[in-house]
């Protein structure tokens, strides 16, 4: 049993403890917003936050987060930051096919969080771990430029 906060709820879950974090949401909890790209933490699609910290849920197994609060793109829109990313998201039309988004969505929050005022290589660098196939990285990299700029 492995017991969590999933978006400020308390959660338990009878999995075996290297069960990836990735799978016990999707398939134990339901929550099928994060989702799965590659399986070896390489495109970004898996990113959930964990005390949050960005992470790669596919190789995170659940025992990492046992007490510890995650949350995911279901709930990322709660908070003030998460909403202006979103909002940012809509405003420059950044999703195509969508896929890689809510992994986008949250590497992008968790850059703000840490650095509000980023420059064009700070969100190069932080970014550069997810993987949009369709190209929308102008997009994206506009989308996080206007929601700093907000911030300001």
């Amino acid at each position: 049993m492995v017991d969590f906060v999933l978006n400020g709820n308390a959660v338990s879950v009878e999995v075996d403890s290297s069960t990836p974090v990735l799978w016990v949401l999707r398939d134990e909890l339901e929550m099928t917003g994060t989702k799965f790209g590659c399986g070896m933490a390489q495109c970004g699609a898996c990113t959930v936050h964990l005390e949050g910290q960005a992470i790669r849920s596919c190789v995170t197994p659940v025992s990492a987060v046992a007490g510890k609060q995650v949350t995911t793109i279901e709930q990322i829109g709660a908070a003030a930051l998460g909403e202006l990313v979103q909002a940012a998201w809509i405003e420059h039309d950044v999703p195509q096919c969508g896929y890689c988004q809510s992994g986008q969505v949250m590497s992008a929050v968790a850059l703000l969080q840490s650095n509000p005022n980023p420059s064009e290589d700070d969100i190069d660098s932080f970014m550069a771990g997810n993987i949009c196939r369709c190209g929308t990285y102008i997009r994206i990299k506009a989308a996080i430029r206007s929601a700093a700029a907000k911030l300001a």
